[in-house]
């Protein structure tokens, strides 16, 4: 009897061990639905990253971006680094500017309303005569 004890304490002591290495690091998985809103916003994420880098593979923007002394590999690699909703609110921008890059119909409206004020306050300190619902002060 005490032959069997010598043999299995170290076998126990083998296998106590091993069930301790195999049960301990493990956790638990934990499983939850995914939203639509999270699959949606993970695609728009994705599309809006692939516009930003379309644009910044042309040829005429990397051109403009080396005439303004910016090195056209590490305006790429900022264009990457940036954060999901930097890259949402860029690729948006870049959709709703303007070629030309100003809005041609608020500096048309911006000039009207200019001459507009300047003409009424010509016209109220009686310089001009343009506008009859003015009183002249003289």
């Amino acid at each position: 009897m005490k032959r069997i004890f010598r043999i299995a304490r170290p076998v126990c002591l083998v296998l106590a061990v091993y069930v301790f290495m195999i049960s301990g690091p493990q956790q638990a998985a934990f499983a939850a639905l995914v939203g639509t809103e999270n699959v949606l916003e993970a695609t728009h994420v994705q599309s809006a990253r692939d516009r930003v880098r379309q644009l910044m593979a042309r040829e005429d923007i990397q051109t403009a971006l080396a005439n303004q002394g910016i090195d056209p590999q590490e305006a790429q690699a900022r264009a990457e680094a940036l954060s999901d909703a930097e890259a949402v609110r860029l690729a948006d921008a870049i959709e709703s500017l303007p070629a030309g890059g100003t809005n041609a119909l608020a500096i048309v409206i911006g000039a009207i309303l200019i001459v507009f004020l300047v003409l009424l306050i010509t016209d109220i300190l009686g310089y001009t005569s343009v506008f009859p619902f003015t009183k002249k002060h003289r």
